[in-house]
């Protein structure tokens, strides 16, 4: 079930924030002493309702309340502020995002506003009140889910290391009611990720939407592959499918024919849903064209959940590693820099989500065997094969520093020795078997994960690159490196020249970089690239479904009582 959380707000700071609203209640304002009545009623924090709808921010809601003096904040002397009518458009606007709208009150809030407005602003004071919660309630539940997301990753994916934000609403919920940020619709917006990335995935939610609605979109039939030159029904019904999923202009659709156009198209797709760019449409191709809009609904609104998850700013320059594609890429000053393939952890050995800061980089790394993978991995190639220490250049090693003592590994019973209590270190010294490759970059966390070099080259060649143990194996580590050490524009640390030198020496050198730079592992099966478009891919981890779940279901059923709500 997911949670979400606002930091607890002292009634002193909620006070300062509220300044020129809150005042005491006046004793004969029927309103302010049934809002007090309400809140003071509460025994447990989701038993709060109000016409009908359990309320989700209970906790604060009793301590902002409180601040004022029990003063609504919607009505101003009983007439609503301009901010009420434009709240339920702001609400609507969630479906855009993915989102319920029904999760925010939005029927319940429409109605209490009718009979408000019917009854000339006479209703009794227990609907005020329902009005005034409902709206409150609806929101700082919406602010939250659009600035921090709807669900918490920390408690669906044992592998998200992420820290969940937490931004501050109250002084938004302050300023959009003095209407400092513009209409409601325009300070709830202003809290959705501002990348351009976000908007095209919304845009493309809007397009799966209205096929889905209308259901008419082309679903191509089985059969023989179809590649260039091929005729036909099912080519006339690939080159509509191609044309309404933006691969191919509209004008060619009607063709017929599997020419040159309809073959650039076909690439273009594949590119764009990780499949081989042969423009030959064989049994992959056919049912990634086929995968319903429902699908490609759902897969869009868990990737804008995991959008909503990020801090709003990655980085002037940063490195982004998408574990789910495979792929990773250099960004500048707003500008994708180059992207190119990599290897990550299998299945059963996932790579973590996280942000880190690259602060080195070693080049013709030695390998510290991770005690886990020198039981687990190592040990049974040991056993199997007595020459294989020597043949991969590893030492074996006890101890460390002063104590550090050198192993004759012949000397070893590797029969005897226990893999739950590995009683050795293993170090591969640098060299072209070394795992490490030439350089390995660094950015040391708690998950001992980092990208580097690999001499294993054949594995960018699989169009499924989960094989490593965690770690991101990089298709071209010196791009990354001269990018580090020599960027345009500003002195080298390292020229390419010098960075060649020491390759050649092949004496383990560790460059520090003069300024640390972002490095965010994420995991995103729909984004988009620089060229604009929208690119799918598997969900290799199965992590897609977790997500979706959350998000369907209503927002969490109790708050928690530490002090945070919602």
């Amino acid at each position: 079930m997911p949670h979400c959380f606002l930091p607890a707000i002292s009634t002193l700071v909620l006070t300062l924030l509220l300044t020129g609203m809150a005042a005491v209640a006046a004793a004969n304002d029927p309103v302010g002493e049934r809002l007090r009545h309400r809140l003071e009623s509460v025994i447990e924090p989701m038993s709060l309702e109000a016409a009908g709808q359990t309320l989700f921010t209970t906790s604060l809601l009793r301590e902002l309340y409180e601040a004022r003096g029990f003063q609504t904040l919607w009505l101003d002397e009983g007439r609503p502020l301009p901010a009420l009518a434009e709240l339920p458009e702001a609400i609507a606007g969630a479906h855009e995002e993915g989102l319920n709208p029904q999760d925010y009150h939005l029927e319940a809030l429409q109605a209490v506003m009718a009979e408000f407005e019917a009854s000339g602003s006479d209703l009794p004071p227990r609907y005020v009140v329902d009005l005034e919660l409902l709206a409150t309630d609806a929101f700082l539940t919406l602010a939250k889910h659009y600035a921090d997301g709807k669900v918490d990753p920390t408690r669906i994916d044992p592998s998200w290391f992420l820290s969940p934000r937490d931004t501050d609403l109250l002084p938004i919920l302050d300023a959009t009611l003095r209407g400092d940020l513009g209409s409601v619709i325009e300070a709830t917006r202003g809290l959705l990720p501002s990348q351009p990335a976000y908007g095209a995935l919304r845009d493309r939610l809007a397009l799966q939407r209205e096929f889905d609605a209308s259901g008419e979109w082309t679903r191509v039939p089985p059969g023989p592959t179809l590649r260039r030159g091929d005729r036909g029904e099912r080519v006339e019904a690939l080159t509509r499918r191609l044309a309404e999923l933006g691969d191919l202009e509209t004008a060619w659709a009607e063709n017929g024919s599997f020419d040159a156009i309809v073959e650039d198209a076909a690439r273009r797709f594949q590119t764009r849903h990780g499949l081989e760019p042969d423009a030959v449409v064989g049994p992959r191709t056919l049912a990634a064209l086929n995968v319903s809009p429902a699908e490609r609904i759902a897969q869009l609104q868990v990737n804008m959940e995991r959008w909503r998850w990020l801090p709003p700013d990655l980085g002037t320059e940063y490195i982004l590693v998408n574990i789910a594609s495979f792929s990773m890429s250099v960004h500048a000053d707003g500008e994708e820099v180059f992207r190119q393939p990599v290897v990550v952890g299998r299945p059963y050995r996932r790579t973590p989500v996280f942000s880190h800061r690259m602060t080195y980089l070693v080049l013709n790394p030695s390998w510290e065997v991770p005690p886990r993978l020198a039981a687990q991995d190592q040990l049974p190639l040991i056993r199997r094969d007595p020459e294989h220490l020597e043949r991969m250049g590893f030492d074996v090693l006890r101890g460390w520093g002063a104590a550090e003592e050198r192993i004759d590994p012949a000397t070893v019973d590797w029969l005897s020795v226990s893999a739950s209590r590995f009683p050795f270190r293993l170090r591969q010294r640098p060299g072209p078997l070394n795992a490490l490759g030439q350089v390995k970059f660094m950015f040391p966390n708690q998950h001992n994960v980092y990208l580097h070099d690999t001499p294993a080259r054949g594995t960018f060649a699989s169009a499924d690159r989960a094989l490593s143990s965690g770690c991101i194996r990089l298709s071209d580590p010196m791009a990354l490196t001269e990018w580090l050490l020599a960027r345009p524009g500003r002195p080298p640390i390292r020229t390419p020249q010098q960075i060649a030198a020491i390759l050649e020496s092949g004496v383990e050198t560790t460059v520090r970089l003069r300024t640390p730079v972002p490095v965010h592992l994420l995991y995103w099966t729909a984004w988009v690239e620089s060229d604009g478009r929208v690119h799918y891919t598997g969900d290799i981890y199965q992590r897609d479904g977790a997500v979706l779940e959350a998000l369907l279901l209503p927002p969490p059923s109790q708050n928690p009582t530490n002090g945070s709500v919602m």
